[in-house]
């Protein structure tokens, strides 16, 4: 009579754990999914924020500026010797990018810098930042319409591993280079791809 008694106590006791168990448990596991998608939407640009700085240093800016000719210096000023885009990027006529630009930085100070492939981008595709918003650069490097028809990985590669683009970071003698390290700004570009790219609101 006794094991009886307790058979039916425990039997309900072990059905209210079971329940609380079960009513429990999903909630941490549910909260989790949605919170991530909030970091997302809540970015507000901070990725892409984090590293725009140095697309607008004047090591990147002065082949993407406005303009049909390549910019000098930390200010920015018009090349010398009335250079000019050309039909490919390369120049035009005898002023071909690399009758000066080789594809090493020279010697000594204010000697023509280098890298290889040395050009401005194609008029067809200019990819000029100057004078954009944050988010329009953004937008405007995630758009193979403009981006010369890159996806996102291979605009990440070639934000990080492109000689010409890695030359900003060793631009020669007289020259300031970007003054974020490159391992650092590799590090944001795929924190910002992790994302999903998020761009600043328009």
């Amino acid at each position: 009579m006794k094991q009886r008694y307790t058979m039916l106590w425990i039997i309900p006791a072990m059905s209210m754990a079971c329940f609380l168990v079960w009513d429990i448990l999903p909630f941490p596991v549910a909260a989790a999914e949605p919170s991530i998608a909030a970091n997302k939407d809540n970015d507000n640009g901070a990725l892409f924020a984090a590293f725009v700085s140095v697309l607008r240093n004047p090591r990147c800016m002065n082949c993407h500026s406005t303009g049909d000719f390549p910019r000098q210096g930390d200010d920015g000023h018009r090349h010398t010797m009335n250079v000019r885009r050309g039909p490919s990027g390369f120049g035009v006529t005898a002023e071909k990018c690399n009758t000066c630009h080789q594809d090493h930085n020279l010697a000594g100070p204010h000697l023509p810098p280098g890298a290889p492939g040395w050009r401005l981008p194609p008029p067809s595709m200019p990819m000029i930042w100057q004078g954009l918003t944050d988010a329009q650069i953004c937008v405007s490097i995630k758009d193979p319409k403009q981006n010369r028809g890159r996806n996102l990985d291979q605009l990440v590669e070639h934000l990080t591993e492109d000689k010409l683009l890695l030359w900003a970071w060793n631009p020669g003698e007289g020259r300031t280079p970007i003054p974020m390290p490159h391992d650092e700004f590799s590090a944001k570009v795929k924190a910002w791809q992790a994302a999903g790219a998020p761009c600043p609101a328009m």
